[in-house]
């Protein structure tokens, strides 16, 4: 029985998972397309703002910077206010020392917060996978300054961070399913290094059974 590396580069090469995904994507789009309407309709209801993000560029496959699409969770420029206003400073280093996410964060909205906690916020990166810049399945896309700072504070987790740049970050993954935010940032670039290393169009296929669950559930998510 073959490992899942060596599947990866026999059945399931790139060309194979990168068709998967865009069937998969335009199939969701579609189901989804009401539930995103009306989640873009009680955004623009419940705060000021536009009805995407403003997020910072993420890092993609091999280091390359790309911009994420995301249904806006929190007050418009949450993050520039972050990492600017004065009045945030002490929250920014909170932000910084818990693996650059918080509990009971002031700036999410109402709306927001239902909708991160099923993970809605994320449907919109149906079209990054569509752009080919991320997977319906693979590993977390960081922030740059994220990588920088929790490198910082754990060197050991470069190589880790290496392998999991080999190939597209995914809407769902590995560590997705398996805590999301309650995952740290050294615990979770392992998985997500473990995760290109046992990729599979089998393992794609047991994660994505398993992200239903996961949106349904909330479990992890802040």
């Amino acid at each position: 029985m073959p490992n899942g590396t060596l599947l990866y580069g026999t059945l399931y090469n790139d060309s194979t998972k990168r068709i998967m995904d865009v069937i998969i994507a335009i199939f969701l789009l579609a189901l989804f397309s009401p539930i995103m309407l009306f989640v873009a309709c009680a955004i623009k209801l419940n705060s000021s703002g536009p009805v995407f993000a403003d997020t910072p560029e993420r890092v993609g496959t091999k280091g390359k910077k790309f911009r994420m699409y995301k249904f806006r969770s929190m007050i418009q420029n949450a993050h520039r206010i972050l990492r600017e206003d004065p009045r945030f400073k002490k929250l920014y280093e909170e932000y910084k020392k818990s693996s650059y996410k918080l509990h009971d964060d002031p700036r999410i909205t109402s709306v927001g917060r239902f909708i991160r906690k099923h993970s809605l916020d994320e449907m919109p990166q149906l079209i990054n996978v569509l752009k080919g810049e991320m997977s319906i399945v693979g590993p977390r896309a960081y922030y740059p300054d994220e990588i920088e700072e929790q490198l910082k504070k754990h060197p050991e987790a470069h190589q880790f961070l290496v392998e999991a740049l080999l190939v597209r970050p995914g809407i769902t993954g590995y560590w997705q399913v398996s805590g999301r935010s309650e995952v740290h940032f050294r615990n979770r670039i392992i998985m997500d290094a473990s995760y290109v290393k046992k990729i599979s169009l089998w393992y794609d296929i047991q994660i994505m059974i398993l992200t239903p669950w996961t949106m349904i559930s909330g479990k992890g998510a802040v």
